[in-house]
């Protein structure tokens, strides 16, 4: 038999092919190969190198890494690699948040017999109380010495708080700061430890839709959990959560028992705290919304210089969202910015010359789209320092230039009312700048503000709230709790009461 002589350039080519079924790829060879051969054989080795690149590419991404190479990803293509250093930075920072309260019962009288407790015993069982309220959630410490960040609502009426980190170490905790306006409490933990495991804040403004975030909590109590989704919008208002409904939207699952938890980015740092869904069902259904971590900082700061109320910047300005016939009449293309609609005397607005009527659109170059946005915009900012306001104002634009201070305060004077009026168990306080802010009554120029109703007395079985305004008694107005007080000392067979509750007045007429 014949034997079929072998070329040089063949020779080569088997070569390059073993090569590369070994997996080795000598770079001299082949650059001689390119450098030397003719075009014929640059044409037989391309075939092999294009398949040399696909079998490292298909490597890279189907073939496991190994466990000792995870790193946190330093760019948003390394991220895809895996989340596990991203969740092993963060989520010893987040913990869950247990609270409770047992609810008072009015103490029977034989418990005070020596006879009765003699027969019956001193038990548990048999002493006075009630149910025991309780309340799940999550939270975040955000400092070694042991604070923790969650929701308000989780906390909210409760006296017994326990916290439990992810190490499954325990520890009784003490509120240091409530904050219903934001729907945030800051925490306490009790009996040392420390330092603690803490998560560092980034930057909630930097977000941008379509950003990858984790969402670590303890959902429905089964124990710590971490989801992944992706920030679906920014600046949700209107969504009646609390009072600056200013919030980041993610598809993250949140679900009953994450309220309080972290909504983390790609650098395992804080950029929002996980409040609230939208759901018909009570489990997520892709709508969730988290506080941007910029109001967190502003609460936890003031939690960790000693304060137990935050302090805000105070404009002295009514404002109003433009709408499509206001936008009309001011030759806007589109609804946008926060209209002025009055201005208190010896206000900030004031001093720095806002007018009725002008068209605030924007604050330190932040554009501002309604009054939710301008006012979360505005309550984070420092006090002491000034801010820009951009204005429009008969359809020139200007800039204005207003300190930052709170608002002052007068004397409150409350009262608790006694007696069989209406008002029976309602503490009442005296309407100052401080208290129109801190209660959000931006109209409010007279009147007091109830601000405790006694459970179970006649003011909470009339549904009168916290925040109601008091305007008149029997067509009396009210300007002080002492009116107020005197109004309500003299008995009466009917009751004719007018309040102002949000933008409404309500007045009615009730039995005595």
């Amino acid at each position: 038999m014949s034997r079929t002589a072998i070329s040089p350039h063949a020779k080569m080519i088997d070569e390059l092919a073993n090569c590369s079924r070994r997996g080795l790829f000598p770079a001299a060879a082949i650059d001689e190969v390119w450098v030397n051969r003719t075009v014929s054989i640059r044409n037989a080795i391309r075939p092999i190198l294009a398949f040399a690149a696909l079998f490292a590419l298909f490597a890279l991404l189907v073939l496991p890494a190994r466990a000792d190479e995870r790193a946190v990803p330093q760019s948003r293509g390394e991220v895809t690699l895996s989340f596990a250093p991203v969740v092993k930075q963060a989520a010893p920072a987040v913990v869950n948040v247990y609270a409770s309260r047992t609810e008072r019962t009015p103490r029977n009288a034989l418990f005070d017999d020596p006879i009765f407790r003699h027969f019956f015993g001193d038990s548990p069982e048999l002493r006075p109380g009630g149910p025991t309220a309780l309340s799940l959630g999550s939270g975040v410490l955000v400092d070694p010495s042991g604070l923790v960040v969650t929701n308000y609502h989780v906390i909210n009426g409760m006296t017994d708080v326990k916290v439990a980190l992810s190490d499954r170490r325990e520890f009784e905790a003490e509120i240091v700061l409530r904050d219903q306006r934001t729907d945030l409490a800051v925490l306490r933990l009790k009996g040392g430890g420390g330092p603690f495991p803490y998560m560092q804040f980034d930057d909630s403004d930097a977000l941008e839709v379509g950003d990858i975030v984790l969402a670590i909590g303890d959902p429905f109590g089964v124990g710590e959990t971490v989801t992944q989704g992706i920030v679906s919008a920014l600046a949700r208002t209107e969504e009646g959560i609390s009072n600056y409904g200013f919030f980041i939207q993610t598809d993250a699952a949140i679900n009953p028992g994450n309220s309080g938890g972290a909504l983390v980015d790609m650098h395992g740092r804080l950029v929002g705290i996980n409040s609230a869904i939208v759901s018909q069902t009570g489990s997520s259904v892709g709508i969730g919304f988290a506080i941007p971590s910029d109001m967190v900082k502003i609460i936890v700061a003031t939690a960790k210089s000693g304060g137990s109320e935050v302090k805000r910047p105070w404009l002295g300005a009514g404002l109003q969202n433009v709408t499509k016939e206001i936008a009309e009449s001011l030759g806007l293309d589109r609804p946008g910015g926060v209209l002025v609609t009055e201005i208190t005397p010896q206000s900030p607005a004031a001093a720095a010359g806002l007018q009725h009527g002008d068209l605030i659109t924007g604050i330190d170059q932040q554009p501002v789209a309604d009054v939710e946005a301008f006012s979360y915009r505005f309550a984070t900012k420092p006090l002491g320092s000034s801010a820009s306001l951009t204005v429009l104002r008969n359809g020139k634009p200007l800039m204005l230039t207003v300190k930052l201070i709170t608002a002052p305060e007068l004397p409150r004077d409350p009262i608790k009312i006694q007696g069989d009026s209406p008002f029976a168990g309602a503490t009442v306080i005296n309407i100052s700048p401080a208290v129109a802010e801190e209660y959000s009554l931006a109209s409010a120029k007279q009147g007091v503000v109830i601000s405790d109703i006694d459970e179970d007395s006649r003011a909470a079985v009339l549904s009168l709230q916290k925040g109601d305004v008091v305007l008149a008694v029997n067509d009396i107005k009210i300007r002080t709790t002492r009116d107020l007080e005197r109004a309500t000392s003299v008995q009466h067979d009917f009751w004719k009461i007018s309040i102002s509750r949000g933008d409404q007045v309500i007045t009615t007429v009730v039995g005595g």
